[in-house]
């Protein structure tokens, strides 16, 4: 237990530069005080203790403003940063070193009794006010940018943003640290395309110009000649 608790202080140290000691992150940080009291919550949901339970999950948000519930599975060293608004369903499973910002929901889309939350991989990156919907797969160290809406499954390494998440790079690479001003914006990638395509038509339409004008000096306008043609002499009394 002690050893627990000692590795979810060093995993915000890691990976919060505002925390200063050990006191503090115990007493101010309600994102780990959500996750000591999921604990202990979900202790008594497989014990099939499912009102206590909910008691303990109710009281738990009421004091941290993180949404847990009891029956949710959360791997080790995750961290909640700031915490407030966080919901994490029923059905929801959560991998190790996985790092949550505010706002972030793992909620369901199915009125079923059976698996109806997302099941996020390790190593995972959700930013603030992220949405991931219904029982999907979230794969190990993937990036889900800031208020994105996830709605299908994404594959490991991906980087997801948008409304509904857009799959915008695939680097297969372990993820340290999601770096919210350096993510991808695929709408204004795909305006950067189609004026980048727009201006390589100007250029074809620059190089075709002399060309139609050299011919059009060239050709004899037939419409002006059939005109001329149809006009009467003009002849002038003595």
């Amino acid at each position: 237990m002690w050893r627990t608790l000692k590795e979810d202080i060093q995993t915000v140290f890691a990976k919060d530069p505002a925390a200063r000691s050990a006191l503090e992150i115990v007493l101010c940080y309600p994102g780990m005080q959500a996750l000591w009291l999921h604990r202990l919550a979900h202790f008594l949901w497989k014990r099939h203790f499912r009102l206590l339970a909910r008691l303990l999950s109710t009281i738990s948000r009421f004091l941290t403003g993180v949404d847990i519930h009891p029956g949710a599975r959360i791997g080790r060293r995750l961290f909640i940063d700031h915490g407030a608004g966080v919901v994490i369903g029923e059905t929801a499973e959560v991998g190790a070193d996985v790092l949550i910002y505010q706002g972030t929901v793992l909620g369901g889309t199915s009125l079923k009794k059976g698996k109806r939350h997302p099941s996020v991989g390790d190593n995972v990156v959700v930013g603030a006010g992220a949405v991931i919907l219904g029982d999907i797969t979230i794969g190990d160290n993937v990036r889900v940018g800031s208020n994105s809406v996830v709605l299908k499954s994404v594959p490991p390494g991906a980087t997801v943003v948008g409304v509904p998440g857009r799959i915008v790079e695939d680097h297969r690479r372990p993820l340290q640290a999601l770096e919210h001003g350096k993510l991808p914006d695929p709408i204004a990638e795909a305006i950067r395309h189609v004026l980048k395509e727009q201006e390589k038509l100007k250029e074809r339409l620059r190089a075709l110009e002399p060309i139609r004008v050299a011919a059009g000096a060239n050709k004899p306008d037939k419409r002006r000649n059939a005109v001329d043609s149809k006009k009467k002499p003009h002849i002038i009394s003595p």
